[in-house]
């Protein structure tokens, strides 16, 4: 990791003014800055889906009331301003962010003193979201650097209603009664949760190291389900295959923000109340339209083969999905990209031999995909996850090495390992 600068004299100068102050405004950014338009890039995303029971307790159903919601992420690109992405999708009333604030992270629901941002809506401290609605909150002077932990506060004064999360996030957020947005310990935050709730984004302006300046749209996004999304990772450890690839990226010396928007069970051809919208319907909020972007990485249709198979009853009746109809979801998903100017590469379907999404049919269909991503060149390139990852004594299978347990997702070196797999020269 770059060590971080401090050359904004603008933002030192609003440190030493403020010294006494926990919070500063959102405005401190360097004398460059002021009177240049931001050219944003996605350094963290995270996918909404409706509010629902998901796979482990949350509070997305239930959503706030008079509440602080402290949430921590960790970006993959390095700014001087940084700000935040607020998503209302899936609420039926509109949403009022009382205030909001960013920073630093420290340990748990801790911040960094000194680093608190009070983040403002066209020049605001409060805004409200209309139902269905997603804004972006003005810019934060905040040095950042790439792999550095943020924590995003909202104050949520009135009662929400079912809240726009993202059910599995392998992250720690936390709640708090009563208004704790500017707090910089961590004591009065005595909930919490694995889940993230209205973020979808934070973004980054300006390197804080001219060695990490970036060419334009060079942001890569991974697409897919529970496997791009990290099930089975080490909470609070950031080790998802999106992580491992950002940091196998900047030891390579190519650093590149690495974003990731997949969600548990998510499928290509259908929606599900817990499993999000198919993923022509969010192919472009989720990562076409991501500021920056240039390179999507799709890994998806596990579950659309492997549901018909199981006997879970989240996702019942499920429909039997031939090789066929799979591909040409996919097209669908190359004819997005193409037309908006981003390179797409597919992915392999890695081994499922031993799971609850195994079948004679997945496993057929699963041979058929799988070819075909290796050799038709309808993307523009491919990574083999499935060779990758299987077992040489039974291909059918991941590797033990690399086997959560369940024979469908990776553990910790599992996601190393489809980091590896990734020709870097294709992204």
């Amino acid at each position: 990791m770059i060590s971080r600068t401090r050359t904004s004299l603008a933002v030192t100068a609003a440190l030493a003014l403020t010294a006494g102050l926990a919070v500063t405004g959102a405005q401190a950014s360097s004398p460059a800055h002021r009177d240049e338009k931001p050219s944003w890039t996605a350094a963290w995303a995270s996918a909404p889906q409706r509010p629902s029971t998901g796979f482990k307790p949350n509070w997305s159903e239930a959503g706030f009331d008079g509440q602080t919601l402290r949430q921590v992420v960790r970006v993959t690109e390095g700014g001087d301003r940084a700000r935040i992405r607020l998503s209302n999708a899936y609420g039926s009333s509109p949403l009022r962010i009382e205030s909001a604030t960013i920073a630093r992270a420290e340990k748990g629901a801790a911040v960094e003193k000194g680093s608190v941002r009070r983040l403002t809506f066209g020049g605001k401290r409060g805004v409200t979201i209309p139902a269905y609605g997603q804004l972006s909150s003005d810019a934060a002077g905040l040095d950042l650097d790439a792999f550095e932990s943020v924590t995003v506060t909202l104050h949520l004064a009135g009662t929400t209603g079912p809240a726009t999360f993202h059910a599995q996030s392998f992250a720690t957020s936390y709640r708090a009664d009563g208004d704790h947005s500017a707090d910089t310990a961590g004591r009065a935050f005595g909930e919490s949760t694995e889940s993230w709730y209205y973020l979808a984004g934070v973004d980054v302006d300006g390197s804080p190291d001219e060695a990490r300046q970036r060419q334009p749209r060079d942001g890569v996004v991974l697409f897919g389900d529970s496997i791009t999304d990290g099930f089975a990772s080490s909470t609070d450890r950031n080790r998802r295959w999106s992580d491992a690839l950002a940091e196998r990226l900047d030891k390579a010396g190519k650093p590149r923000p690495v974003l990731n928007s997949g969600i548990g069970g998510n499928m290509v051809l259908n929606d599900s109340a817990w499993y999000g919208e198919k993923s022509a319907n969010r192919f472009a909020r989720d990562a076409l339209d991501l500021p920056g972007v240039g390179t999507v990485v799709v890994l998806e249709g596990l579950n659309d083969i492997g549901f018909s198979e199981t006997d879970k009853p989240t996702y019942k009746p499920a429909p039997v999905v031939s090789a066929r109809e799979l591909i040409n979801g996919h097209r669908e998903l190359i004819r997005q990209a193409r037309a908006k100017g981003v390179r797409v590469v597919g992915a392999t379907l890695l081994p499922l031999g031993g799971s609850d999404h195994y079948g004679k049919h997945a496993a057929a269909v699963s041979d058929e995909f799988n070819d075909w991503v290796r050799t038709s060149g309808e993307y523009d390139a491919y990574v083999d996850f499935d060779k990758a990852l299987a077992d040489p004594k039974d291909p059918e299978r991941i590797a033990p090495a690399y086997d959560s347990g369940d024979h469908l997702h990776p553990n910790d070196a599992g996601y190393r390992a489809m980091a590896r797999a990734v020709d870097l020269k294709t992204l």
